[in-house]
Order: C-alpha cells, then sequence, then structure tokens
C-alpha cells in the first residue's frame, strides 16, 4: 500500500512535480497568443517552445526542490508548511531557469516564463491537496504505527494515555509489558520484559516505549539489546541518550515530545537521493550487461550440473531477512559443508572463508575472483532489498556470532560493494570488517557512495580478497 511519508512516495511526487512542469509548459505556450495586450507584451499569432527546454525547465525544478527539501516528510507534514516550502523553492526554480534561459535562450519570451511559473505552482499544490484530502480520508488501518509500552506505572498510563489521544494521526496502542505480577493481572499486560522479543512479532509492532520509572534503568541495558535485530523503534522516557543504537535525537512521536534511540542513520532527503541514484544506475547496468548475463549463465550450466542462480538468505537493512541472488560458483548442496570449512583464528574469530575451498567449481573460482558472480545482485539493487553501496548483506548464522556493537552496521540499506570491499575485501575477518562498515554508516554521502562506485572497479581488477 502507498503511504504518504515514505521514499516510494517521494519518488512519485517527483515524477508527478515533473509531469507538473511539463504541462504548466505546455499550457504557458498555449496561452501566450492570445494574452490580451498587456505593458512590455509583443503580440504574436503562435510560439514554440524550444524542444530542450521540455527538459531542462523540468530538471531544474527537480533538482531546485530537492535541494529546497520538498520532498523531506519533515518539512510538509502541515499543509502551512508543505505550502510555504512549495512557494519558495519555485522562486528559487523560477531564478534558476531565468539565468538559463539568459544564458542559453535569450529570444525566449518572459511572459511565458512567468505564465508558467505561477501555473506550475498552482497544479503542484494542487495535485499535493488532493492527495492529502485522499490520505486523509482513506487512512487504513496498514497505515497505523502498532506501540508497545514497556512499563504499566504511573509513567507508562501517562504515555498510554496520549497515545489513545493523538490515535487520529496512526497511533494505535497494543498493550503493555511489565515484570510486576500485581501488574500483569491487567487485561492490557501482554506479558513480562523477558518476552519483549515474542510480543514484538507476535502483534506486529512497530514502535516501542520504554516507559520504566528511575528504580528500573537497570532493565534497559538489557531491554534494547534485545531490540537490536527487530525493526521497531525504540523511544525511552525521559533522558538515557547512552543506549542510542545509532544516533539519539528529540522527536515528535504523534505530538509527543520523545527521545528517538533508533534514529535513522539516513534522513529522509538521504534516503531518496540514494535510492534515485540505486534505480538509475542499476537499470543501466542491467541492461548494458545483459550479454554478460547470458555468457555466464551458458558457462555455469556447462561447468556443473545444478541452477544458474543461487538464492541465499541474507540480512538487510534492520535485520530484514531477503533472498540475495548471485551465479552459482560452488557445487549443489555447498551450504551443507558449511562447518568443515570454517576455522577459528587466533583471536577466536570465525574465519568462514578459505582460498582453497573445495567446494567451489572450476568457472566459480574465475567468476569470484572477477567478482562476476554478484551480478544478479543487480535485480536486489532493482528490487529494493539492496542498494549499489552500502555493507555487505551477512548470513543469518554469522550475525548470531555478532557482539551487540556490531549489530550498528544494519542502520543502512545493504550494498553490493562498501567501504570495506575497496579497503581489504575477503582479506579482513568479521570483526575487522565490521569496523569499515560502522566508519561508512557514521560518515554517509552519496559523494562517498560516489567515490566507492569509482574505485570498486579498480579493486576488482586487481582481485585482492577475492576468493
Amino acid at each position: 500500500m502507498l503511504r504518504r511519508f515514505t521514499v516510494n512516495f517521494a519518488i512519485i511526487s517527483i515524477l508527478l512535480d515533473f509531469g507538473s512542469s511539463l504541462l504548466a509548459l505546455s499550457f504557458a505556450n498555449y496561452i501566450r497568443p492570445i494574452m490580451p495586450a498587456l505593458p512590455f507584451l509583443v503580440q504574436v499569432e503562435e510560439y514554440s517552445i524550444p524542444q530542450p527546454l521540455f527538459l531542462i525547465v523540468p530538471l531544474a525544478w527537480i533538482i531546485t526542490f530537492l535541494f529546497s527539501s520538498v520532498y523531506d516528510p519533515k518539512r510538509n507534514h502541515k499543509v502551512v508548511d508543505e505550502v510555504q516550502v512549495v512557494v519558495v523553492a519555485s522562486g528559487f526554480a523560477t531564478l534558476l531557469c531565468a539565468g538559463i534561459l539568459y544564458l542559453a535562450f535569450r529570444d525566449f519570451s518572459r511572459w511565458l516564463l512567468i505564465t508558467f511559473s505561477i501555473s506550475n505552482v498552482l497544479i503542484v499544490l494542487l495535485w499535493r491537496s488532493v492527495f492529502r484530502i485522499v490520505f486523509r480520508i482513506k487512512r487504513r488501518p496498514s497505515q497505523n504505527s502498532r506501540v508497545l509500552i514497556v512499563g504499566a506505572g504511573v509513567i507508562g498510563k501517562n504515555v498510554k494515555d496520549m497515545v489513545e489521544q493523538y490515535g487520529w494521526s496512526g497511533l494505535q496502542f497494543v498493550g503493555f509489558l511489565d515484570d510486576d505480577v500485581t501488574k500483569r493481572e491487567q487485561m492490557d499486560v501482554l506479558g513480562h520484559l523477558g518476552e519483549v522479543s515474542s510480543v514484538i512479532e507476535n502483534n506486529s509492532i512497530d514502535d516501542v516505549v520504554i516507559a520504566l520509572p528511575q528504580r528500573a534503568f537497570g532493565e534497559i541495558n538489557h531491554l534494547v539489546s534485545e531490540l537490536h535485530n527487530l525493526p521497531v523503534n525504540v523511544r525511552v522516557i525521559p533522558d538515557y541518550f547512552s543506549l542510542a543504537l545509532y544516533r539519539a535525537s528529540v522527536s515528535d512521536f504523534g505530538g509527543i515530545p520523545m527521545i528517538n534511540l533508533r534514529d535513522p542513520a539516513l534522513n529522509d532527503v538521504q534516503r531518496l537521493v540514494k535510492r534515485i541514484f540505486d534505480l538509475v544506475l542499476s537499470s543501466a547496468m542491467i541492461l548494458f550487461a545483459a550479454p554478460v548475463y547470458i555468457v555466464i549463465a551458458i558457462m555455469v550450466r556447462l561447468d556443473s550440473a545444478g541452477p544458474i542462480l543461487f538464492p541465499q538468505e541474507r540480512l538487510g537493512e534492520n535485520g530484514r531477512i531477503f533472498r540475495m541472488y548471485k551465479f552459482r560458483t560452488m557445487i549443489v548442496g555447498a551450504e551443507k559443508l558449511q562447518e568443515e570449512i570454517n576455522e577459528i583464528n587466533e583471536d577466536g574469530k570465525i574465519v568462514f572463508k578459505r582460498r582453497d575451498d573445495p567446494r567451489i567449481t572450476k568457472v566459480g573460482r574465475f567468476l569470484r575472483r572477477t567478482s562476476l558472480d554478484e551480478l544478479p545482485q543487480l535485480l536486489n539493487v532493482l528490487k529494493g532489498d539492496m542498494s549499489l553501496v552500502g555493507p555487505r548483506p551477512e548470513l543469518p548464522w554469522m550475525v548470531e556470532q555478532y557482539e551487540p556493537w556490531q549489530h550498528k552496521r544494519f542502520a543502512v540499506p545493504q550494498g553490493m560493494t562498501g567501504w570495506w570491499q575497496v579497503n581489504g575485501r575477503s582479506d579482513k575477518p568479521m570483526h575487522l570488517h565490521t569496523d569499515d562498515d560502522i566508519f561508512y554508516v557514521q560518515n554517509y554521502s552519496i559523494w562517498m557512495d560516489i567515490y566507492i562506485l569509482l574505485k570498486t572497479p579498480w579493486i576488482v581488477l586487481r582481485g585482492n580478497g577475492a576468493y
């Protein structure tokens, strides 16, 4: 289901804004010859806009909107805020277009630009208003945030009252967790703190609010550790910044000021730009690599019996499990022999890759050496399971060996290549490459993604750590 404050809706918004600009430009072009006599207006029988402008002008609008945070849900939650940010961004976009027209299209009608700009603002605000009304009228239960409150005391009950008061914003109270036996007899107490994982999974919880009294704060360390692998937002009352999984911030939760212990590593604009970047590049790469896919598929099939593709369960962003695709490079049933391959190094850490792995086929060794076995993951990128750049998706059994601090690497979309891959690849064991992954999470930028992508081909050609 399409929701209003998501990356998918932001992408749809960009496409609609692009279409709005084309519509407004066509309307301005149509109305220019029939405009009434105005000061400085030269009457013309017909007017034709240069074809390149039908691409340049909408792109200028979209780029300006991106840099002006028009697609950031924090900037357009309220109607007045959305109108303000759209109008201001449109003003900047008009100035940008005026500069482009002055440099390259000096014969362009100034009145047509003014007509276009006004029309475009009105169309953009019109479709946004329609969507806002539709989302408000057709709010469905699946759009709600299901809330579990840890602590059924005075603080917890106050939070429950506020959640129910702000139910119109999508908040839905599910129940409490509490270790007090007397409180657990209440209808809305679902269990004790030790059952937090099962309660979250069984009740499809989206948000966990920790509302324990000060004397019980010793329980929070263990509780937050339990929540590391679960895709839920974690909030606490009152201040407990030291437990932040990635970073802590004060946020507005349905009108209730709270401290978010799991603030996303990427803000909404960064996530949107990263997704668009992935969609454009992965689509182009799939088309370009199509002949290579066919050749590799034939090589794999002729080399050994078994399927061409090897789907494997991996952990993605926030620990979500998905099926990652690779060209098969091992004999059928290789996973059952994994324990015979695993080794423990001198530091007591698991090393699960070996250069002389007997399970690898002849073609598979070549594919691994050249990293061509990773090409099918472009399909995962296109689906949204992965990103082009990010920490590598990990095997579930390996994540079970992680120390608590290592789980922070799942704060961003997992990728085909990343900071670890361009700084050592498989030559680094699990406990060391996690340092590189967390460095990427803490220092993310789109320019860092571009740098890693530009450096990856050189690393692949050298073949260091690829086996």
